[in-house]
């Protein structure tokens, strides 16, 4: 995960990209990347106890300064997830942020 860097870990490859995500693959984890979140820095990393999936999450902060924490990286063990398990995920989300993109600029579609 970010936080834990070595000389001999390589670097995630990537292995299938969508307009709002990446998914990558190094030897434990498919990562799960939003897009929409890069640049945002990682405030924490939490392990879902029952998924055993490891998110690492950001502040956004709104109009009124009211900090929002959202995923930014989700980390799928390959032990106990495939690709098409977590592509799923990924175009649900790309699916959400398509739905918002045209109520928000439908003149940019």
């Amino acid at each position: 995960m970010s936080g834990k860097t070595t000389n001999s870990t390589p670097e995630p490859l990537l292995i299938e990209k969508g307009r709002f995500y990446f998914i990558f693959e190094d030897s434990q984890f498919l990562i799960l990347v939003d897009k929409t979140k890069r640049g945002l820095e990682v405030t924490d990393t939490i392990t879902d106890e029952n998924s055993k999936v490891a998110y690492e999450r950001g502040i956004i902060y709104d109009m009124e300064g009211t900090g929002h924490k959202v995923v930014k990286r989700w980390f799928y063990p390959k032990l106990q997830y495939n690709l098409e398990f977590v592509t799923v995920a990924a175009e649900r989300m790309e699916k959400k942020y398509n739905e918002i993109r045209e109520m928000t600029c439908p003149d940019d579609l």
